[in-house]
């Protein structure tokens, strides 16, 4: 049976040793949560948030360094640490964390499949960490400067992201449920950059673009061109086609009429559809479709 020393110098050597690849760390408790105690935690209400500007420890992944002798000092003040965690979002080339949950009837490594079916991607046999309910940490490499979105469940059931200010547990930190470990399937400990579909489901959508319009009504249109382009951004999987369908035969009504400019609907609800996670060409397909359901694209 590992003894608490036992366990905490293990945690110290291998968030040594992931500092030491250029990884950013700090001290975990056993319940996978920041081993140092706020310094702000009698702090009066109203007081502004410190992400680490004090100087002083116990800001969670805001304290998460490369620096050997830091990581050290961390670990000084965190007698109970039993796991470290690995700051996303850091650096030139960012870490993103996909989280696959197999638990409670749902399995996050199906709907990645899925995903990557979907949306013509394959997902590369990056670094992987094996949890001790059985599911798995995938690593990927991101942009620099883009901020990623942490999120739990939003791009499908069982798929967890850890992004910006978000952390994974590293491997060989200790918990009650186990240990976590890297998968023994793989050869070589490649961090790969993450498929760009992928980054696009897990980033949030751009904002919605502002049609032109004609001299009948800017502010009108406007307005009702945001509300379908909403529309089709606001879509679930499953009804992605169906909404963007509706809405383009509803623009292109408008267009019909005089209130609205043919080419600026198309390219407005083209960028709402990738957004979402449409394939281009499927969602200039289903435009077109609208476009001759409306009589706009009559011969």
């Amino acid at each position: 049976m590992v003894t608490q020393a036992g366990a905490w110098q293990h945690a110290l050597a291998q968030a040594s040793e992931a500092a030491r690849r250029g990884f950013h760390v700090f001290p975990l408790g056993r319940g996978k949560l920041p081993a140092i105690r706020s310094p702000h935690r009698e702090d009066p209400p109203g007081t502004p948030p410190c992400r680490g500007e004090c100087g002083r420890p116990g800001h969670g992944v805001h304290d998460a360094t490369s620096d050997m002798d830091t990581v050290a000092r961390l670990f000084s003040q965190a007698p109970h640490a039993t796991g470290y965690g690995i700051a996303c979002g850091r650096g030139p080339e960012p870490l993103i964390g996909v989280d696959l949950d197999r638990k409670n009837g749902v399995d996050g490594v199906d709907e990645l499949q899925r995903l990557a079916r979907a949306h013509g991607f394959a997902v590369p046999r990056t670094v992987t960490v094996c949890t001790p309910s059985g599911g798995f940490h995938l690593w990927f490499t991101g942009p620099s400067g883009v901020k990623v979105p942490n999120s739990a469940g939003r791009i499908a059931p069982g798929i967890d992201v850890r992004g910006t200010a978000g952390y994974l547990v590293g491997p060989g930190s200790m918990t009650p449920a186990g240990t976590y470990g890297l998968h023994p399937g793989l050869g070589e400990l490649t961090v790969y950059p993450i498929p760009a579909p992928l980054l696009r489901l897990i980033l949030p959508p751009p904002r919605a673009p502002r049609p032109a319009a004609d001299r009948r009504g800017a502010g009108r249109l406007g307005r009702r061109m945001l509300g379908l382009v909403r529309t089709v951004l606001e879509a679930h999987q499953g009804e992605r086609n169906g909404r963007l369908f509706w809405a383009a035969c509803k623009a292109f009504e408008a267009a019909q009429n005089g209130d609205a400019d043919a080419d600026a609907v198309e390219r407005a609800l083209v960028e709402a559809a990738l957004a979402v996670g449409l394939d281009e060409r499927e969602a200039r397909a289903t435009i077109a479709s609208a476009q001759r359901t409306t009589g706009r694209g009559a011969a």
